[in-house]
């Protein structure tokens, strides 16, 4: 079977960065699975696997504008230091999710000093090239729990090269 928009692929992959980083990976015995055209995944990714088989392997670049977006300075803002607990340490590269008018959102601190946080609203992967290594382990029709999963708010959901705010989802990079 062909992977087409709607079909269930499980996947065994390594996602490393141009440095070589390792960011994330399945672990044996545990493929990352989802629905093709649904928007769980990057579109990068699901782009290179169409038309693939299982069984079949590949190395992947998949960069920014097909993956994360790049990274956008009007999404790294000034907090007042204020908004946050006084006797909480904050520190460069931690990540935070906060309630927003809107609903949760993550940001990464850039710096902080006695009277601001700057906030970084990016997708932490924003701006990176994205290096696969993906042995396709399975390709089928969905079942309907899967489909309802996804249709009861499993996707993604996310455009991040629009809005930079999307959360991984547990495997969306």
């Amino acid at each position: 079977m062909e992977i087409t928009d709607r079909t269930f692929v499980a996947i065994d992959y390594k996602l490393t960065l141009d440095s070589g980083e390792t960011i994330d990976q399945t672990t044996e015995g545990n493929p990352f699975g989802f629905i093709v055209g649904t928007g769980q995944v990057i579109k990068g990714l699901e782009d290179a696997i169409r038309g693939k088989k299982q069984g079949e392997q590949m190395n992947l670049t998949i960069e920014p504008k097909d993956g994360y977006g790049e990274a956008r300075a009007d999404l790294v803002r000034e907090i007042p230091r204020t908004n946050f607990p006084p006797d909480m340490e904050i520190e460069p590269g931690m990540p935070f999710q906060a309630q927003s008018p809107h609903g949760p959102v993550q940001f990464t601190v850039k710096a902080v000093n006695d009277e601001t946080v700057t906030a970084d609203f990016n997708h932490p992967l924003a701006g990176e090239r994205l290096h696969f290594d993906i042995k396709i382990q399975e390709v089928r029709e969905p079942s309907l729990s899967e489909m309802s999963a996804m249709n009861a708010g499993g996707a993604c959901d996310c455009d991040s090269n629009s809005s930079g705010t999307c959360g991984t989802c547990g495997g969306c990079g």
